[in-house]
């Protein structure tokens, strides 16, 4: 007679495994990039706004200038970039279908 419990065990054993690397594996990368991806923005985010201000505060001690100098050149970077995402625009999707 075989080892029929030791068997079972295995088999119990390899789809526990299987059933971990195709549902859970996944699930714990997918859910570390989200929550790695919401930290990056936390820091990213204030910390553009701030090199903003403090380029904004640095142009307007440009000599011959002025705030209008500096409201004119990060104007002109805005409207670059959003017209680069414009450009860079996808079909617009029809929702009533």
């Amino acid at each position: 007679m075989s080892d029929w419990a030791g068997q079972a065990a295995d088999s119990v054993e390899k789809v526990v495994v299987l059933v971990r690397d195709r549902a859970v594996v996944p699930a714990q990368k997918v859910s570390r990039g989200i929550v790695y991806g919401l930290l990056a923005a936390a820091f990213l985010v204030p910390a553009l706004i701030l090199v903003a201000i403090f380029v904004f505060r640095l142009l307007t001690y440009i000599p011959g200038g002025g705030a209008w100098l500096a409201y004119l050149i990060l104007g002109g970077i805005c409207v670059l970039g959003g017209t680069l995402c414009w450009a860079k625009r996808g079909p617009r999707l029809d929702l009533r279908e």
